[in-house]
């Protein structure tokens, strides 16, 4: 192909003295099979090209290149048209003495130095129909072996039923000619398996389009123009799977849950001039494509009349998309921040199920044993005319076939876990809801196994953080409510968490978001709850100094040799848990040297993160704010409420071994106490503590999604007072990386579920050397 470029325009024939004549024209390409003579070794495309002046013509190759000056010739103009005609792809044979010594007979240029066949089939389709326009005489010999179909050759779709797997479908895709379907689809998805799933379809494809034979030696071509082409490979890509191959001629097979994907094709087709895709067969599944793909604004799903709440605008939008969902009969995650009334979206969605008469079998609301008790007291408050059943305590297989006659069973996780066949049994349910669904994030846990197995019509996730960790607790959710829709897990990290993970890789994120977007539901407090007091994040910086520095110390060398020897000898995946044990000896020892056990942090009497909060706590007590403190360690709970004993400070306190839980709650909201100790993960999630204007984390955690959510505890709808977050970090240590591991997990969950176009990797070797690296000294 030629690489010249010219500024001149091509030149209309209304400019020129003369009229161009181009002549298309198969031409025999002969080779020396060693010493012998010359051979046929097949055709090449060749033109000739002529310059007619008033009837008397001329070479077009010729002309002031043989001294040929007669006043009839036009020799700038003529230079011009070739000009426009090597811009648009022709390539002079003079250029290419080798070529041209190997042809049959003599031309002037060849279209595609190559030889293949896509040069050729974008000249006729792109450029002959451009130069006629300009006045250029075109004329294609008849034994001419290549020929592109007409531009407006209709396309088809046909989706049908696989009657091998139910949930899945098969689609074939291609080309009608003459009333004969030509099937394009296996030479679509052969070249989306030459493109890396890390490329980015617009600057990989060729920008003239790709032909596609339709017949084997025929010569008949389809030029699929670029638009069409990208729509085309960003579909079959989101389609494709590997165990789905569609064969010989076969059919492309597909799970149900990525139908969403079809409402591209559309895309590709119609516009001026075309003609819009032709969908056969199974065509409902294209119409639910359409449909998955668009969601409904709050304003146009009413609210049920048995429901005794407001909603504001963000909740009827999520009222919207739980509905639309159900109408659509697939699963999804509403993926709100904690505190925007996730649960009294799904009552209203449930309350709408009621009163449409759908309900005709139980909604069964999956909860940590936390938020049983708020789920009761809120369907009570809002949804009064509801028959709601909690199964616990004995006598729960009268429980669970008690629940068929209910609208509404609450069970929490380890009731369902206990009753895995009563619950199988009680089914099937009309919707299950996993609230603080990152409790199925474990791909081979068994809370996930027992869940899998409810029958249910519709599934929901409800959870403020779809992701903590790694993507692959995302997959873990959307194989609960849409199985399909990625793969099995083998399948999902290979294509997806082991790209974007560990290369960062921003197309791999692109399509990943795309393909979960019609299911998600993601409001940020600080987007639809602008009424919300502010809230302010500190960090406290805190130095350690003395016997404790020197403890740090020693725990450091000695807890970074014993993991360095893990990871020779097992691997970096294999050393997980002796990092993270080497990890909390380090973190145990910032937070207050008492957590260790041993005569060396029995014999360092001061812990210079517990002065810290002493004294940061005294002064918020002072200003009249309430606190809640959050602590990884139980241990360092009890110390601290020793102390808070000692001086005199009401307190309450909450953790895993709490009988109780609600009477903390509710001396703290009733202000019976200033302060709240609460460990993470027992208090991390499902509280409503918005007399609190103030938190204290202690120690830092690797999830900044469950601080996030501790947090949340306080700021929430209903908190009417500015909330101070103060967050103590022993500087230049193990606390310090760890802020910088949370942020690269942020990142993750931002560019999946937000705008950020970046992903963060996981955990490499250097990190862990980071994590031991030794305390910075004071600046």
């Amino acid at each position: 192909m030629s690489h010249q470029s010219y500024s001149t325009p091509p030149e209309d024939v209304a400019s020129l003295r003369f009229v161009p004549c181009l002549r298309l024209r198969k031409e025999t390409l002969l080779s020396h099979p060693g010493a012998g003579a010359l051979r046929s070794a097949g055709d090449i495309a060749v033109m000739d090209l002529v310059f007619d002046y008033g009837g008397t013509v001329v070479s077009g190759c010729d002309g002031d290149r043989k001294g040929d000056r007669a006043p009839l010739r036009d020799p700038d103009g003529e230079r011009r048209a070739r000009f426009a005609l090597e811009r648009y792809g022709a390539v002079d044979l003079d250029c290419v003495p080798d070529l041209a010594a190997r042809l049959a007979a003599p031309a002037d240029y060849v279209v595609d130095v190559d030889g293949d066949a896509r040069g050729v089939c974008v000249f006729l389709a792109s450029v002959l129909p451009r130069l006629q326009r300009l006045g250029w005489r075109t004329e294609i010999a008849a034994d001419f072996p290549w020929r592109i179909n007409d531009a407006h050759t209709p396309w088809y779709a046909s989706v049908e039923p696989d009657r091998g797997r139910p949930d899945w479908f098969n689609l074939e895709l291609g080309i009608e000619v003459d009333g004969r379907r030509v099937n394009l689809l296996p030479a679509l998805l052969a070249l989306l398996e030459q493109i890396p799933h890390s490329a980015r379809l617009e600057s990989i494809l060729p920008t003239g389009g790709r032909p596609f034979a339709l017949a084997a030696g025929d010569g008949s071509y389809v030029l699929v123009p670029p638009d069409r082409l990208r729509i085309l490979m960003k579909v079959l890509r989101e389609l494709y799977d590997a165990e789905a191959d569609a064969g010989a001629g076969g059919p492309l097979g597909f799970p149900a849950a990525r139908a969403a994907s079809l409402a591209e094709l559309d895309r590709g087709f119609g516009g001026p001039g075309g003609e819009a895709l032709r969908w056969r067969g199974a065509t409902a599944v294209r119409d639910r494509a359409l449909s998955l793909s668009s969601r409904k604004s709050g304003d146009a799903t009413a609210l049920p009349r048995g429901l005794c709440a407001t909603l504001r605008p963000y909740q009827r939008e999520g009222l919207a998309f739980l509905q639309h969902l159900r109408a659509q009969e697939v699963g999804g995650i509403l993926a709100d921040d904690m505190g925007l009334g996730k649960t009294l979206q799904t009552i209203a969605h449930v309350q709408a199920e009621k009163e449409a008469g759908r309900l005709d079998g139980p909604a069964l609301v999956v909860a940590p044993t936390s938020l049983v008790g708020n789920w009761r007291r809120e369907l009570a408050r809002f949804a009064p005319g509801l028959r709601v059943l909690v199964i616990a305590g004995k006598g729960r297989r009268g429980l669970w076939q008690a629940a068929r006659r209910a609208d509404v069973a609450l069970v929490t996780y380890a009731t369902l876990l206990r009753d895995e066949e009563l619950a199988a049994a009680a089914g099937p349910f009309h919707l299950v809801v996993l609230d603080e669904a990152q409790n199925i994030k474990n791909p081979r846990g068994r809370c996930r196994r027992v869940i899998m197995d409810l029958k249910a019509r519709h599934r929901l996730c409800l959870t403020g953080t779809p992701i903590e960790n790694n993507l692959t607790e995302l997959w873990s959710l959307f194989d609960f409510v849409a199985p399909g829709l990625l793969g099995d897990e083998e399948w999902f990290r290979a294509r997806f968490a082991l790209p974007i993970e560990r290369e960062g890789d921003a197309e791999r994120l692109r399509v990943l978001r795309d393909q979960v977007a019609p299911f998600i539901l993601r409001r940020r407090k600080e987007e639809v709850a602008r009424e919300l007091p502010a809230k302010t994040e500190l960090f406290l910086p805190v130095e350690l100094a003395g016997a404790q520095r020197d403890l740090y110390e020693s725990l450091r060398v000695a807890a970074h040799a014993e993991v360095r020897r893990a990871i020779e000898k097992k691997g970096l995946g294999a050393s997980t848990i002796t990092i993270l044990a080497a990890l909390m000896r380090l973190r145990q020892c910032c937070c207050d040297p008492r957590l260790l056990p041993g005569d060396a942090a029995r014999e360092v009497s001061l812990s210079a993160k517990y002065d810290a909060f002493r004294a940061l706590l005294r002064a918020q007590l002072d200003g009249g704010r309430r606190v809640l403190v959050f602590s990884q360690f139980a241990r360092m709970l009890a110390l601290m409420a020793q102390a808070l004993r000692d001086d005199g400070i009401r307190h309450v306190m909450l953790t895993g071994a709490t009988a109780n839980r609600q009477a903390p709650i509710d001396a703290f909201e009733n202000g019976h106490a200033e302060v709240f100790l609460l460990s993470l993960k027992a208090g991390g999630t499902g509280l409503n503590l918005t007399s609190a204007d103030t938190v204290i984390h202690y120690d830092p955690w690797w999830n900044p999604a469950a601080q996030a959510q501790a947090t949340d505890r306080a700021h929430r709808i209903g908190q009417t007072r500015p909330v101070f977050v103060h967050k103590l970090i022993v500087a230049g240590g193990v606390e310090e990386q760890m802020l910088r591991l949370q942020q690269r997990k942020q990142r993750l969950a931002d560019s999946l579920l937000g705008t950020s176009a970046e992903a963060g990797p996981r955990l490499s070797e250097s990190d862990v050397d980071r994590l031991f690296a030794p305390m910075r000294h004071p600046a």
